[in-house]
């Protein structure tokens, strides 16, 4: 079983927070919330769901997870100017752990400045950051590269769980 950071900020895409999270909690995975502060409630864009941070991002220690999810929307924004994100994000993937980000996902990758020499897509708005940070863009539903995965926007939720799921187990 795998302890799975799902990074969260009020403004996130619905579909792309739910799918994933439950996905990965019926996989028999444990889910954590990592919000800007503990208790933290995070509201959908769409106003579907809502979530409360289990953990606030100065309290994440990267040796305690397994995987980090960054849900797209709004919240990316919010999540990447945050220094104890970053710090977190660049310390998993110092340690090779699965980070996956989805539509504006990337921009918080893009903060930790982890796409250099990678291959990854993300919604079409940031494929310019994503390019500058050092990422060959791909228009794909779901991109796997080394340790990072992503994808463009909720249509490509299939493909970006199944590449989760698969990385987890």
């Amino acid at each position: 079983m795998a302890k799975v950071a799902f990074l969260l900020a009020g403004g996130f895409e619905d579909s792309e927070m739910k799918n994933p999270y439950d996905a990965v909690k019926e996989a028999g995975h444990e889910a954590v919330i990592i919000g800007l502060e503990k208790g933290a409630k995070c509201d959908g864009k769409k106003g579907t769901v809502s979530y409360n941070a289990d953990l606030g991002a100065s309290e994440a220690k990267s040796e305690d997870f397994d995987a980090v999810i960054i849900p797209g929307g709004g919240a990316p924004e919010a999540l990447r100017v945050n220094d104890d994100v970053v710090r977190f994000v660049k310390e998993v993937n110092e340690e090779g752990k699965l980070i996956a980000g989805i539509c504006h996902g990337p921009q918080v990758m893009i903060s930790a400045d982890i796409l250099k020499g990678k291959s990854a897509t993300c919604y079409i708005g940031i494929r310019d950051d994503v390019k500058l940070a050092g990422a060959e863009y791909r228009d794909e539903e779901v991109v796997v590269s080394e340790n990072i995965i992503t994808s463009r926007t909720p249509f490509d939720e299939p493909a970006f769980i199944r590449e989760i799921l698969a990385k987890l187990n």
